[in-house]
């Protein structure tokens, strides 16, 4: 096998043909960065062109389909030819002639015979490797089809034989006459981003590490163990606990947000941090009454910097009967190792009302240090103006605090 497919008249282009590319390196690429492809065939004398998932396993294509679908009947047998398409969109390119604009792309066309694919293994296994592309990990974490299953399934397989690749990079190609117009010119770079994961509400797993666009491990809650709280990824699955246990109004006293009334409505609480989380700000946890397994209250990061090595502690709402007990020493203390000793925070900050004197008394006996006040920092539910205090420890201060803090949960 070369790295390099053959052309074909087929395949070879009438123009621009420097943009044509035959090295599989640069083909496999396409096609396993697109998620999805475009497939051409022929139906009773008529074009039909019908968008698809797809998974290349070394130097075949496999389409994914169902039995039924117009696509599997007109493969059954000896298969069925086929032209698929693959296109990455990069940018859109602003020329200043309306002529002269363009788009930057990637683009695959393979063309050949797509044949059923009819051995259960061979299908069984390309499900698996299908699975795998929407998330590196997923095949392991899901239940894999059943035999009813597989035969209401249609896989086409296609030889990567007939195939080419068209890009194009770069910036704006002006005619010479039109440079000195006054139109702007450019790329608008483009990208598929993925967005933060919608959590079924009965689900209680968090969001799993392989899922495309999954943030850095600073914006990603693991287990923290401790002997009076034990912190878990906060998910939906935790809203009902967590309602009853903070539906309390002094908890809310100094809440920068209105009390949820109902359940529904802290849903969309928690629906928020999740969300920060994704895109990179927030990373939230339940804590959890590790003898009894009870919901106890939340806390997150929040602010994260990665750049700079900083993120804050807060949006810490702990349920009043397990008020001064360890819990929210501990819980401080297992946040505390992992920023600094896991991460390697240079940094931990909180925010405080400024009335908020019993969360600043707790702060400050975590070994932070006042570092001032930030006025009319943001509004409180009241529509009042909030002074927010902002406390601070860094790595320096860090291993003494954090001497301290063990000595006290030690007594208790």
């Amino acid at each position: 096998m070369t790295d390099l497919y053959t052309p074909t008249p087929r395949t070879t282009a009438t123009r621009t043909r420097k943009r044509m590319h035959y090295e599989r390196e640069t083909v496999h690429a396409i096609l396993d960065e697109a998620y999805d492809c475009a497939v051409g065939f022929v139906v009773d004398g008529e074009p039909r062109v019908l968008p698809n998932l797809h998974v290349r396993v070394d130097d075949t294509l496999y389409l994914h389909g169902s039995t039924g679908s117009r696509l599997g009947l007109a493969a059954r047998g000896d298969g069925v030819p086929v032209c698929v398409t693959v296109t990455l969109l990069d940018g859109l390119v602003y020329a200043r002639s309306q002529f002269n604009h363009s788009a930057n792309y990637r683009s695959v066309v393979a063309l050949g015979t797509a044949r059923p694919v009819t051995d259960e293994a061979e299908k069984l296994r390309v499900l698996l490797a299908l699975a795998d592309k929407i998330g590196d990990g997923r095949a392991a974490d899901s239940r894999p089809p059943n035999r009813q299953e597989l035969a209401q399934t249609a896989l086409l397989a296609l030889p990567l034989v007939e195939v080419s690749a068209r890009a194009r990079s770069g910036g704006v190609i002006d005619d010479p006459e039109d440079l000195e117009l006054p139109h702007w010119a450019g790329v608008l770079p483009l990208r598929v981003v993925a967005g933060p994961p919608v959590t079924e509400p009965e689900v209680a797993a968090a969001p799993p590490a392989y899922l495309p666009g999954h943030p850095s491990e600073w914006q990603t809650p693991v287990v923290l163990e401790g002997r009076h709280v034990r912190l878990e990824p906060l998910t939906p699955g935790h809203v009902p606990a967590l309602f009853e246990a903070l539906d309390d109004e002094e908890v809310w006293r100094h809440i920068p947000t209105p009390r949820p009334r109902t359940a529904e409505e802290f849903a969309g609480d928690v629906t928020g941090v999740l969300r920060g989380q994704w895109t990179g700000q927030r990373c939230g946890w339940a804590q959890i009454d590790p003898a009894t397994g009870a919901v106890m209250g939340m806390t997150t990061y929040h602010d994260i910097d990665t750049g700079h090595r900083s993120l804050g502690i807060g949006h810490t709402m702990l349920g009043r009967r397990w008020w001064r007990t360890g819990v929210n020493t501990e819980a401080k203390l297992l946040l505390l190792e992992r920023a600094f000793d896991v991460l390697g925070a240079e940094r931990v900050f909180w925010y405080t009302d400024i009335r908020n004197e019993r969360s600043q008394r707790a702060i400050a006996r975590l070994g932070a240090s006042r570092d001032g006040v930030i006025r009319r920092q943001r509004q409180r539910p009241d529509g009042s103006w909030r002074d927010t205090v902002l406390f601070a420890m860094t790595a320096d201060e860090w291993p003494a605090a954090a001497q301290r803090l063990r000595d006290r949960l030690a007594t208790r």
